[in-house]
């Protein structure tokens, strides 16, 4: 690469920084951090600890992101003086290290695809066994394990509210909350019918069988922001909680289920310490799913007017992990495909989460 092309990926690479920063609006981020840096350094700020933690995560989120940008900006400036210095030296140097800062805008770039109204929040997450018995419920253990390893990654924090284990193996239901900024974004791929084909571990005769289980992942709505409840439209019932044990649990009726009766949504949570806790978290749940069904209706009548709707039924399912008599994972909405299931069940989600979001911007 000869000094003028050098300066000339530079410089264009120094525009699509600068115009990336606006999209993301990191000046508006910047404000944010000194907000959130003000309630820190307050003297009481550790006196409610749950909400001290929340706002200093966001705070180290807000940090880390905002830090990258302005890194790659600052590399690529000394790069442009470096390069117009016209020392012949460091010309190789130069090339090298520009391909390496495009290649890191290209990850960053994929920050402009979460870009949802919803994306930067944290996820509510319920997976679903689907019918085969143990079978079906081993698979949704395998799924969460997959979301978990996932999240671990991200380096999220995850958290149970709620759990149904089958008698012999898995789960029949599971939910849990997933912290951490964008954690909606990269996990609504994840949302549908998941199918499995492989030689069953339960089966004496090693007959091949296929599962199905479905992932519901919800974003976690702001109160102001989530739909408004009539508490003559609830029906709520406590019960003594199933949990692993601890002190209270197993021993009050901690556990509470919520049922909203025009719809009959049911949610229920039982691995909090208290009654009050479960209530609040399952208030929680309830708002994101009644949200989330106003956003889909919405959607579906704009997509039936334009004779594209197709429900997510079970036989609609969205990706599926074939591990006999070959090894494919097949995302069925994007096409995407790999040869390596394993490591997806491993948490190698990021390619899918790319591919999904990219194919929603068409």
């Amino acid at each position: 690469m000869t000094t003028s092309m050098s300066l000339q990926s530079l410089q264009i690479l120094q525009s699509k920084i600068q115009s990336t920063t606006k999209l993301l609006k990191l000046g508006e981020m910047k404000k944010k951090m000194a907000q959130l840096a003000e309630e820190m350094n307050q003297p009481d700020f550790w006196k409610h600890q749950e909400n001290a933690q929340r706002i200093s995560q966001d705070y180290q989120d807000i940090k880390g992101e905002v830090d990258k940008w302005g890194e790659l900006e600052k590399q690529t400036n000394e790069l442009i003086e470096l390069e117009a210095s016209d020392d012949a030296s460091f010309a190789a140097d130069i090339a090298k290290q520009t391909e390496e800062l495009e290649k890191k805008f290209t990850d960053y770039e994929f920050f402009l695809l979460l870009n949802g109204p919803y994306d930067k929040n944290n996820a509510i997450i319920s997976i679903h066994a689907g019918s085969g018995g143990t079978e079906a419920q081993d698979w949704a253990e395998m799924l969460l394990r997959m979301v978990f390893r996932f999240c671990e990654k991200q380096g999220w924090k995850t958290r149970i509210v709620d759990e149904s284990r089958g008698a012999e193996a898995g789960y029949k239901s599971i939910t849990f909350e997933v912290s951490g900024r964008y954690a909606y974004g990269y996990l609504k791929s994840e949302h549908g019918v998941h199918r499995l084909v492989r030689i069953s571990p339960f089966d004496a005769e090693k007959m091949r069988h296929t599962s199905f289980a479905l992932i519901e992942v919800l974003p976690e709505v702001a109160d102001e922001a989530a739909v408004t409840i009539d508490p003559k439209d609830l029906r709520i019932d406590t019960f003594m909680s199933g949990g692993k044990g601890g002190q209270s649990v197993n021993t009050t009726y901690s556990a509470v289920r919520i049922v909203h009766i025009p719809t009959g949504i049911t949610v229920q949570c039982q691995n909090e310490r208290s009654q009050m806790q479960n209530k609040d978290m399952a208030l929680k749940i309830l708002k994101s799913r009644l949200h989330l069904l106003q956003e889909e209706k919405r959607t579906r009548e704009r997509l039936e007017l334009r004779g594209e709707y197709k429900s997510a039924e079970w036989g609609n399912q969205i990706r599926s992990y074939v591990l006999h008599p070959y090894h494919m994972v097949n995302d069925h909405r994007t096409e995407y495909k790999s040869t390596d299931p394993e490591s997806v069940l491993e948490g190698e989600l990021l390619p899918l989460s790319e591919a999904y979001l990219r194919w929603r911007k068409k």
